[in-house]
C-alpha cells in the first residue's frame, strides 16, 4: 500500500557500515517489503530491525577503541564514512604534546586586523626602535586611516577646516593613499565631485606631483572603463575630470580630446556620457575655448541630424542645446564656496588622452624607508612653511613676557597700518601688463561683440585705464589677417555707452596716424577700416580729420595709403553724395582744411589729383572751382595790396614831397640830354652801316 511505501523509504536511505547481522536484517526487511508485507506491522520485522541497530552501534564503538589504542586521538576516522570530523575525546586522551604558539596575524592586503586607535597609540609608544619596520608599519596604518577619515568627511562647509588637518599628515609619503582615497570616495558619491575637485586643486598648489598623480589615475580609469563599456565608471570619471577642468588643475584641451573620443563613433552610451561631461564643464570651455566648444556642438548637431541613436538620447541633445542657450544656468564653473585657489597660484597640468601614463600603484603599498627619520624631518619643515607654524617653541608662563608680546603686537599692527597708508607705486607696470593681458584674453575668447562688451564692462578699471581698452581693441584689430567687423562693432558699442570712449578713440586715432609709417600694409589697412567704421556710424566725432594734412610735403606713402583706404571705406558705407555733403558742411570746414587744402594752387592741385586717382573725383568739384578762380583772387589780392600801399605813400610829409620834386626836375634834364645824345648817335650808326 501507499502508507507502507512511505514508511519504507527512510529505511532505504539509511546507510550504515554495520556487520553481517545488520545486513541480514535489512535484507529480510527488503524481502518482506517486496513480498508485500509491512515490516512495521510484522513482529519479526521489528525485532530484526532492533537487532541490526544494536549491531551497528557495537561495530562503531569497537572501531573508536582501536583508534584510541593506536594513540591517534587527533586523527580523523575513516571507517564510519564521515571523513573530516574529529573526535574530541581522542584529542583529550591523546599523546602529551606542547600547545602550539599563537602566531601574530599577518598583515594582508587591507593592512591586517583592526586595531583600535588607543591600542595602536599604545603599541607605537612601546616601540623602542623608531625607525624599524614594525614602527614604520604602524605609522603607515595610522597615516592611511587618517587620510581616509579626512577625505570621507570633507564637504563644502568644512573643507577649509579639513585642509590644515590634511596638510598636517605626511602627504608626500601618503600621496598614493590620498589619490586612492579621493578616487574611491568620488566613485562612491559622484554628486560631491566638485568638493573633491576643490580639495585636489588646493593640494595641487602645494604638491603638484600629487595633483598630476590623481589626473593620471583618472585618465587610466576612464580608458579601462571605456574599453570595457562600463558606463557608471565612465560617467563618474568624466564628472571628476570636468570639475578638475573647472578648477584649472588640468588644461582644457583634454576636454576636447575626451569629447572627440566619445563622439567619433557615437553610441547611445557614449553620447550620453559626453552630454553629462559638457553639462559639468561647458561654461568653463565656453570661456576658455569658445571655438572648440562650438565645434563639439556642431558634432552634436550632426549626430542629431543623422538620427541613428535612440529618441531618448536625441531629446538629451536638444536639452543640452537649450542649456547652452541659457548660458549653462546652474552649472557656471566653480561655486563661490569652493573657489579656494587664486588665479596666480593655479598650476595647470597639460596631459593628453594619448600619453603613456603610469598609475604608480606601488605608492599604495607599504614599503620600508631606510631614511625614515630624514624624510619625516623634511616634511616637518614643509608643513611649517605651509601652515605657518613657528619654528621655535616658546613658553609664555611669565606675565611680563605676555605684556611684552602684546606691546610688540600693537607696534606691529601700527607699522602695518602705516604701511597700508603709504601709496605704493609700481614702476614695473606689472598691473598694467596684467590688465592688458586680461583685456586681450577677453576679446579673443568671446564669441560675439555683445558678449565681449559685457565681459569688458565687468573688468574693474582704475581711473585713467579706460584708454587701455581702446588701445587693445585697435591693436587686436591690426593683428588680424583681414579686417573683422567684430572689432568695429565692439568699439562702436563702447562709444555709444559712454562719450568718454569717443574722445579716447579720437586720441588713439591721432597716435596711430602719427606712427602710421611703422605699420605694415596689412595692419595699416585694418586700422583704416576700423576707424572708417567708427566715423561712418558717428561713433566718434569727425573732428579727428583735423589731424590729416593732404600735401606733398606733409604726407608719406604710408599716410597716403591710410587716407586712401579711409575715404574709400567711408564712400562705401555712406555713399559718395552723403560723404560730399559731410565734407561741405560749413560748421566743420575748419576741421577739413587739412584734407581739402585751399591755400596754394600747388596744394589744391595735389589734393584734386589724389582724390581723382583713388576714384573719388566727385569730392573735388568745389576744389576745381576754387582752382579756376584762384588767379582772379590772386589779382584782386594784389590790387588790394597796392591800394593799401598808395594810401600809405599819400600820407607822407610835405618836406619829402618838395625834395622829391627837385630831384624829379634834375632827373628830367638829365633824361633830355641823354635823349638828344642818343638821337645824334643813331644817324651816325646808320651811315657806318651803309
Amino acid at each position: 500500500s501507499a502508507d507502507g511505501d512511505r514508511r519504507r523509504k527512510p529505511s532505504k536511505r539509511r546507510e550504515s557500515p554495520a556487520g553481517s547481522d545488520g545486513e541480514e536484517g535489512r535484507d529480510r526487511g527488503d524481502a518482506e517489503a517486496r513480498g508485500g508485507g509491512d515490516r512495521d506491522s510484522s513482529p519479526s520485522g521489528r525485532e530484526e530491525g532492533k537487532r541490526a541497530e544494536r549491531g551497528r552501534s557495537r561495530d562503531t564503538r569497537s572501531r573508536r577503541g582501536d583508534i584510541r589504542d593506536r594513540g591517534g586521538g587527533d586523527d580523523r576516522g575513516d571507517g564510519d564514512g564521515r571523513d573530516g570530523r574529529r573526535d574530541l575525546r581522542g584529542g583529550i586522551g591523546g599523546a602529551d604534546r606542547p600547545p602550539a604558539e599563537r602566531k601574530p596575524l599577518s598583515a594582508g592586503k587591507a593592512g591586517g586586523a583592526y586595531v583600535p586607535p588607543f591600542k595602536l597609540a599604545q603599541m607605537m609608544a612601546e616601540q623602542t626602535d623608531k625607525t624599524g619596520p614594525e614602527y614604520q608599519r604602524m605609522t603607515w596604518d595610522a597615516l592611511k586611516k587618517s587620510i581616509n577619515g579626512l577625505v570621507n568627511k570633507v564637504n563644502a562647509s568644512n573643507i577649509k577646516h579639513i585642509l590644515p588637518e590634511l596638510f598636517a599628515e605626511n602627504m608626500i609619503r601618503g600621496r598614493g593613499l590620498f589619490a586612492r582615497s579621493v578616487m574611491k570616495s568620488q566613485m562612491a558619491s559622484p554628486h560631491f565631485s566638485s568638493v573633491f575637485a576643490a580639495l585636489v586643486a588646493v593640494v595641487n598648489t602645494k604638491f603638484p606631483e600629487l595633483g598630476e598623480l590623481v589626473l593620471k589615475r583618472i585618465i587610466l580609469q576612464f580608458r579601462r572603463a571605456f574599453k570595457r563599456n562600463d558606463k557608471p565608471v565612465c560617467v563618474a570619471a568624466t564628472k571628476f575630470l570636468a570639475h578638475l577642468i573647472n578648477q584649472q588643475v588640468v588644461h582644457e584641451l583634454i576636454a576636447l580630446e575626451l569629447l572627440t573620443v566619445l563622439l567619433s563613433t557615437p553610441t547611445n552610451d557614449s553620447v550620453e556620457v559626453a552630454i553629462e561631461f559638457v553639462k559639468e564643464c561647458g561654461y568653463t570651455l565656453h570661456e576658455l575655448t569658445p571655438q572648440g566648444l562650438h565645434g563639439i556642438f556642431e558634432r552634436f548637431r550632426g549626430i542629431l541630424h543623422e538620427g541613428e541613436i535612440d529618441k531618448r538620447v536625441q531629446f538629451m541633445i536638444e536639452n543640452l542645446f537649450a542649456i547652452r542657450k541659457a548660458g549653462f544656468e546652474g552649472k557656471k564653473g566653480v561655486p563661490a564656496d569652493l573657489d579656494l585657489v587664486e588665479e596666480e597660484d593655479q598650476i595647470v597640468h597639460e596631459l593628453s588622452m594619448d600619453d603613456e601614463l603610469q598609475a604608480e600603484a606601488t605608492l599604495d603599498i607599504f614599503k620600508v624607508d631606510p631614511e625614515y627619520e630624514e624624510s619625516e624631518r623634511k616634511y616637518a619643515e614643509i608643513k611649517k612653511e605651509i601652515l605657518g607654524e613657528s619654528s621655535s617653541d616658546e613658553d609664555d608662563d611669565d606675565d611680563s613676557d605676555d605684556e611684552d608680546d602684546s606691546e610688540s603686537e600693537d607696534e606691529a599692527q601700527a607699522v602695518a597700518q602705516q604701511a597700508m597708508r603709504q601709496k605704493i607705486e609700481d614702476q614695473t607696470e606689472t598691473n598694467l601688463v596684467n590688465l592688458r593681458r586680461t583685456i586681450y584674453l577677453t576679446i579673443m575668447s568671446s564669441l560675439d561683440f555683445e558678449e565681449a562688451g559685457h565681459k569688458l564692462m565687468k573688468i574693474h578699471l582704475q581711473p585713467g585705464q579706460e584708454v587701455e581698452i581702446c588701445t587693445m581693441l585697435t591693436e587686436c584689430c591690426s593683428q588680424e589677417r583681414t579686417y573683422l567687423r567684430y572689432y568695429g562693432l565692439l568699439a562702436q558699442r563702447f562709444c555709444f555707452i559712454d562719450k568718454m570712449y569717443a574722445q579716447l578713440f579720437d586720441e588713439v586715432f591721432m597716435k596711430q596716424y602719427s606712427t602710421i609709417h611703422r605699420l605694415e600694409t596689412n595692419k595699416l589697412r585694418n586700422v583704416a577700416k576700423f576707424f572708417a567704421h567708427l566715423l561712418s556710424t558717428d561713433a566718434m566725432s569727425w573732428t579727428c580729420m583735423a589731424y590729416l594734412q593732404l600735401t606733398e610735403e606733409a604726407t608719406t606713402s604710408s599716410s597716403r595709403i591710410f587716407i586712401k583706404i579711409l575715404f574709400q571705406e567711408l564712400s562705401e558705407s555712406l555713399g559718395l553724395r552723403k560723404l560730399n555733403e559731410r565734407l561741405m558742411d560749413a560748421s566743420m570746414a575748419e576741421y577739413f582744411q587739412g584734407i581739402m587744402p585751399r591755400d596754394t594752387p600747388k596744394n589744391v592741385r595735389f589734393a584734386i589729383n589724389f582724390f581723382t586717382s583713388i576714384g573719388l573725383g566727385g569730392l573735388t568739384d568745389d576744389l576745381r572751382e576754387h582752382l579756376k578762380n584762384m588767379p582772379k583772387m590772386i589779382a584782386q589780392a594784389k590790387a588790394a595790396a597796392e591800394r593799401d600801399g598808395d594810401s600809405d605813400s599819400d600820407s607822407s610829409s610835405s618836406s619829402s614831397s618838395s625834395s622829391s620834386s627837385s630831384s624829379s626836375e634834375s632827373n628830367s634834364s638829365s633824361s633830355s640830354s641823354s635823349s638828344s645824345s642818343s638821337s645824334d648817335s643813331r644817324p651816325k650808326k646808320k651811315k657806318r652801316r651803309k
